[in-house]
Parts: C-alpha cells; sequence; structure tokens
C-alpha cells in the first residue's frame, strides 16, 4: 500500500480525521466522567481535609465580622476593662452583706499575679451579647476535622474571646462553663472550688478577691465549671489548654531530650501533686536544691502528673513546671518533664485540678 506523502492534501486529510477522533473521545470521556461523578457523589459528605483554607478562613471571618460592626455592650467593656489584670487594689472587691463566712488557714493559698494570656494581640472587636455564640461557633471550627487550617488563626480567636467570657467578672448570657454563684453561709473558697472542679485560687483571680476571708454570706461570685485539661503536642513542643472541651489558649514548653523522651499517653494530675518551690534532688548527681539556692533550676511551680494509658501508663517522678532557663521552652532539653516559662505555669497551677485534671502528650 502506498502512503500519502506527508505535505500531500490527502495526509493533511487523514491527520484531521485522526484529531477529530480523539478530541471526540477525549469530550465523551470528559462528559462521562463529570455525569457519574454528580451521579454517584451527589449529596455525599465531605470527607477529612476537603475544605480549602480559603474555605475554612472565611467561614472565620464570617463568625468575626457578623458581630464585630455590631455596636458594642460599652458598660460591659468598661467593667472587663477597669477589672482585667489590674493591680489588686483598684480591682473591684465583693461588698460585705451579711455573716462572715469561715475562712481557710492561712498559709493555705497563694495569690501571685499571672501575666495577661497575649502580649499586645490584635484588636479584634466581638458584640458583648454574641460572645458566647462566637465562642461556640469558632471551637466547632476547631474540632471539625476537615479543618485541617488554619486551626492557628481560630486560637488566635477563642484565646482573645478567653479574656471575655472565663478570665473576667462577666458571666454572659447563655455560658454552661461560667455562672454566678450565691455564697452560702459556711462557704469557703476551697470548698467551693472543689464542688465546680477547679482550684479556688482562679476563683479568688476572675473576682479580683485579694484573700478569701473577705467573702461573706449572700455575696455573688463567678466560679468557673472545670476541670481544665491539656493537651501537648511533642512535634511543635505546645500545650493546648481546654475547659472541658472548650479550646482556651496554647503555651510553649520544653520536652524531655533524645533519650529522655516526654512519654505519650494519659497523664492525670497527681493528688497532693502540686507544689510551690519544691526542694529538688537531681537523680543523676544526687544533689538537692532548694528555692532559696542561686543556680535552682525550677521555677515556681511544680504540678505532679501520674501516667494512665499509652506509653505514660504507671509512669511516675514527671511534673509540669516552671523554670529559671527561658531558652529551654520550645525545646528539648529536660529529662522528661515539661517545662514552661514561670508565669505559664503559674496560671496553670491555678487552672488544673487534682485528680480530675487530665494531661494527654501525643505526637
Amino acid at each position: 500500500m502506498v502512503r500519502p506523502y506527508p505535505g500531500s492534501r490527502s495526509a493533511r486529510t487523514a491527520r484531521n480525521r485522526r484529531t477529530k477522533r480523539i478530541v471526540t473521545l477525549l469530550i465523551f470521556g470528559a462528559l462521562t466522567t463529570a455525569f457519574a461523578l454528580n451521579f454517584f457523589g451527589k449529596n455525599k459528605p465531605r470527607t477529612a481535609g476537603a475544605y480549602t483554607d480559603t474555605e475554612i478562613q472565611n467561614l472565620i471571618d464570617s463568625a468575626i465580622l457578623t458581630y464585630a460592626d455590631a455596636e458594642p455592650d460599652t458598660e460591659v467593656d468598661n467593667e472587663i476593662q477597669r477589672y482585667d489584670y489590674a493591680p489588686s487594689a483598684m480591682r473591684p472587691q465583693p461588698q460585705s452583706m451579711s455573716s462572715q463566712v469561715q475562712t481557710p488557714p492561712s498559709g493555705q493559698y497563694d495569690l501571685e499575679a499571672f501575666e495577661p494570656m497575649t502580649e499586645n494581640p490584635p484588636p479584634v472587636k466581638f458584640n458583648d451579647a454574641n460572645v458566647i455564640e462566637t465562642r461556640n461557633k469558632l471551637n466547632s471550627m476547631l474540632q471539625d476535622p476537615a479543618a485541617v487550617e488554619p486551626h492557628t488563626a481560630v486560637k488566635d480567636q477563642l484565646s482573645q474571646l478567653a479574656e471575655k467570657w472565663l478570665f473576667s467578672r462577666t458571666v454572659y448570657p447563655g455560658d454552661t462553663l461560667c455562672e454566678n454563684y450565691r455564697v452560702r453561709p459556711g462557704d469557703v473558697f476551697s470548698a467551693i472550688g472543689r464542688e465546680h472542679k477547679v482550684p479556688y485560687e482562679i476563683l479568688l483571680k476572675i473576682n479580683g478577691i485579694t484573700s478569701p476571708t473577705t467573702l461573706r454570706a449572700d455575696d455573688t461570685i463567678k466560679v468557673i465549671n472545670g476541670p481544665f485539661h491539656a493537651r501537648i503536642y511533642r512535634s511543635s513542643f505546645t500545650m493546648d489548654l481546654y475547659l472541658r472541651d472548650m479550646f482556651v489558649r496554647s503555651f510553649a514548653v520544653g520536652l524531655g531530650r533524645e533519650g529522655r523522651e516526654t512519654p505519650t499517653g494519659l497523664w492525670r494530675v497527681k493528688t497532693n501533686g502540686k507544689l510551690v518551690e519544691p526542694s529538688w534532688t537531681d537523680p543523676e548527681t544526687n544533689r538537692t536544691y532548694h528555692a532559696g539556692d542561686p543556680d535552682y533550676p525550677l521555677g515556681s511551680r511544680w504540678i505532679g502528673l501520674e501516667g494512665l494509658e499509652g506509653n505514660a501508663a504507671h509512669r511516675t517522678g514527671f511534673a509540669i513546671h516552671g523554670t529559671t532557663d527561658n531558652q529551654s521552652v520550645g525545646r528539648p532539653g529536660s529529662r522528661g518533664c515539661i517545662r514552661m516559662h514561670d508565669n505559664d505555669a503559674i496560671l496553670l497551677y491555678n487552672l488544673l485540678t487534682p485528680g480530675l485534671s487530665h494531661v494527654h502528650v501525643t505526637d
């Protein structure tokens, strides 16, 4: 068979026919694929990771902007501004209305101030009437398995909201995590804290009370419905704090060095495991350090842990504690304990409840 010369008219006609057949087959295949995807995938739920970064960011922006343009509750805002982290002498004190209630013996409480949750947070305005609704919506985004990113943006907004609904005297409508409590005759702060599963130190803080002895029957105070929990990520050297299942904020932490890695698994804060400036004996040198020593390695707080599950099961001797070496936070370097900046350790000490608060360490 004689083939047409490549440049001849018959050759060009043959090439055009082949091209048309290929294009027709491609179009048919595309239409068939589109029909199949539409037919079989219709109304099916999105799988984890199906949301794009842009879609999730739009959800966050929508939650904020819905309320950011609303007229703020100036009276509530001013009350929060007067209280938040003001010197003790400037904080409003509860009014004495009735008989003095019982108070714990001296020395059973510590009132060291802790620093604000964030340094120079970006100004984001929420309408106070919708603080709880916005908080709940953002927290749902954080727990959505499809919302892999941008978790950081969600956490930043939730941290800012926690300054209003958690770390202030205000109880917002619809909040199931905080409520007003009317003091009964015979009440003491330690018992109120146990009833609500939080340390009483945080109740003193959020109510602007410098001493438990000022508590009076018929006073109304704000209480938190705990307990708090923490989740530590070894890969990023971060700790996320939760009140029940509500995200509160993140911390940087230092963890165990190579060969002495912090064990993964589930831990619980030990009963009687919370200590202030404890003496500590180095297991490698047998030297005992005391709080007054110039090279005392621990910060001002120690939160002892007991292992429950995973690699942590039955492990003891581990703790969350402050440190005098801030360079060790955010990197491996300890013998397995979790190190924190001292102000963060003080705050966590005031939030975690022995026997109830869990710490989950994961990769």
